[in-house]
């Protein structure tokens, strides 16, 4: 028999893996140190009453044989939550029909499902730096990939040129790592660019709840001809705390056609046939996020987050260090200092100020001598931990 040998080509061990080592590593060695961590981006506030509620309510509901719940009637999701997402964007003036969004158990598991839908002979176009998923997952289906230079020149928001080629780009916006954002403007570029080549943008949208700021795409389908080139897909992970509860949604519109085929049929198929939906308690938990009181109580948890950084924004500033991000996203991206690499700059922030971050180098080579912090921590937490940041790189100069 024969193995998939593409597995071979991956980096011995994820990046969030690789960091966990050297955390635990040196709390081994410093028993005694009081490490605040600011890398992974997962949250710390729970989830909000109403979610809560009607977990649940849904939760009672299948303990009684009147009300319980087997099977999921489609593997796409249940009407109720497709509608609520449906409402959400048309809101925002986007109109989607529900036979076009999917329901999933997070936005990474699309991102890679996705793939399913294309040969492997496409050429991949991912941005640098860039969540390491969309690299890793088409490492292991051996398909060739191109780099997209984001640089401090371009604004971290690499653009199509005369020479882009390819089939399938990924675009993140927010961005994670570096927290920079396209404009409606600048993605209405890359969707004339994307239709004009037969190529299909795959758009991460899921920090889309931090956008605050005018004139910034929350949805690539605010762009006209967008839904004959885009799938976007998006999670409940950021927006409602739910990286421990698990559930995000895909939307691929019907007019997105390749090959005289629909991409919208052939994902229905790949998910009946591969997926079995998410739990139906899950997913009441998720429509509630779109109600007046979730989306009140939701907008509280994200302010948490974004005066958290606004606190380590503030604490860079006062250090004198260059970042972007943390305005229209939970992640500051900053220039390590004193030309450390980004591993470097890891270790020493470490060991002298006990916290945590994310370096660069480990998004993409253009992430070198690049770093991430995240204000999905604590509040009392991030502020000590900035004070120490600022404490630290003043022993710099």
């Amino acid at each position: 028999m024969k193995v998939n040998k593409h597995y071979a080509q991956l980096e011995e061990s994820y990046l969030f893996s690789n960091i966990a080592h050297k955390v635990a590593d040196y709390q081994a060695t410093h028993p005694d140190a009081d490490i605040i961590r600011l890398g992974i981006g997962d949250v710390t506030l729970p989830l909000a009453k109403s979610v809560v509620e009607a977990l649940h309510a849904a939760s009672e509901e299948q303990g009684h044989k009147e009300t319980f719940h087997g099977y999921i009637p489609s593997e796409q999701g249940y009407p109720f939550l497709r509608e609520a997402i449906r409402d959400y964007y048309a809101r925002r003036g986007v109109r989607l029909d529900t036979a076009e969004i999917f329901i999933s158990d997070g936005a990474k598991s699309d991102l890679g499902n996705l793939l399913d839908l294309f040969d492997v002979d496409n050429t991949v176009l991912v941005p640098d730096p860039v969540y390491p998923v969309y690299v890793d997952d088409n490492v292991m289906a051996g398909r060739p990939i191109r780099y997209l230079p984001a640089t401090a020149d371009n604004g971290f928001l690499p653009m199509p040129g005369a020479d882009t080629a390819g089939d399938i780009v990924y675009l993140c916006s927010p961005n994670n790592p570096t927290g920079a954002t396209y404009t409606r403007e600048q993605l209405k570029v890359w969707v004339d660019w994307a239709n004009a080549h037969d190529a299909v943008i795959l758009f991460d949208a899921a920090y889309e709840c931090f956008v605050t700021e005018p004139g910034l795409a929350r949805s690539i389908y605010e762009v006209e001809g967008a839904e004959t080139c885009a799938i976007e897909v998006c999670s409940f992970s950021k927006i409602a705390g739910f990286t421990g509860t698990r559930c995000g949604y895909t939307i691929v519109p019907e007019a997105l056609l390749r090959e005289g085929m629909s991409l919208n049929k052939m994902w229905l198929r790949r998910q009946t046939t591969k997926f079995n939906g998410v739990a139906y308690i899950v997913q009441r938990a998720a429509a509630a996020v779109f109600s007046p009181e979730g989306m009140e109580q939701i907008q509280q948890n994200l302010d948490y987050y974004r005066r958290n950084a606004a606190v380590i924004g503030a604490a860079l500033e006062e250090a004198g260090v260059w970042y972007c991000g943390g305005k229209n996203s939970p992640y500051l991206w900053l220039k390590c200092p004193d030309g450390m690499t980004s591993w470097q700059f890891f270790d020493w922030l470490l060991d002298t100020a006990h916290v945590v971050g994310t370096p660069g180098e480990g998004f993409g080579a253009c992430g070198e001598g690049y770093f991430r912090l995240t204000a999905f921590g604590d509040a009392e937490r991030t502020k000590e931990a900035a004070a120490r940041i600022v404490a630290a790189l003043k022993t710099l100069h």
